[in-house]
């Protein structure tokens, strides 16, 4: 019996491989956590281990593509003006229930520059929704944007900590809880 051998697309494979890649790694790392094998992030891809470090040198730039991911898809969540504050922090409870391995990878690596920039762009992007729902009066004037990402922090910390099959409910009640105490409607 032989083997089948894969043909080698070269080149123009690149973008392709990269987007199945992150969708592996989105995958894996929920299911195995953050420190899975990256082998097991190539095969599920379908592609070589080769592939995987030309696009990604390490468990770190790879877990950054996916977080780049999340925070582009929040970004246009907050461009939409119809969107309020509770549309952005339900989807961020969502990414956070769905990819809590990641939330053990920021803390690990939470002094990094990179891993810093992420944070920051996070925030930029709660400081649009904080704005806006503070123009049409949805959330008290005095609710800051540092309210609010301390709200998700402790969000995220209490499902990352939570069984799997109870972060959804838990990040649910705790954000309906939260939302009291910020005066959001």
């Amino acid at each position: 019996m032989t083997a089948e051998r894969k043909r080698n697309r070269g080149p123009s494979a690149g973008p392709e491989n990269r987007r199945a890649l992150i969708a592996a790694a989105r995958v894996v790392f929920a299911e195995d956590g953050y420190r899975a094998p990256l082998s097991r992030i190539a095969k599920r891809a379908g592609v070589g281990q080769g592939s995987l470090y030309r696009h990604f040198p390490d468990r770190k730039s790879l877990a950054l593509a996916v977080f780049d991911e999340n925070l582009t898809e929040l970004e246009l969540v907050v461009a939409d003006q119809a969107r309020t504050l509770d549309d952005l922090l339900g989807r961020v409870i969502e990414q956070t229930v769905e990819h809590s391995a990641l939330l053990e990878f920021a803390m690990l690596e939470r002094d990094d520059r990179e891993v810093g920039g992420m944070d920051e762009r996070f925030r930029a992007i709660v400081d649009v929704a904080v704005q806006h729902e503070q123009a049409t009066g949805r959330l008290a004037a005095g609710v800051t944007t540092a309210d609010v990402t301390l709200s998700v922090s402790l969000i995220a910390a209490l499902v990352s900590r939570s069984p799997a099959d109870e972060r959804r409910d838990l990040a649910l009640r705790s954000w309906r809880l939260l939302q009291t105490g910020l005066g959001s409607r």
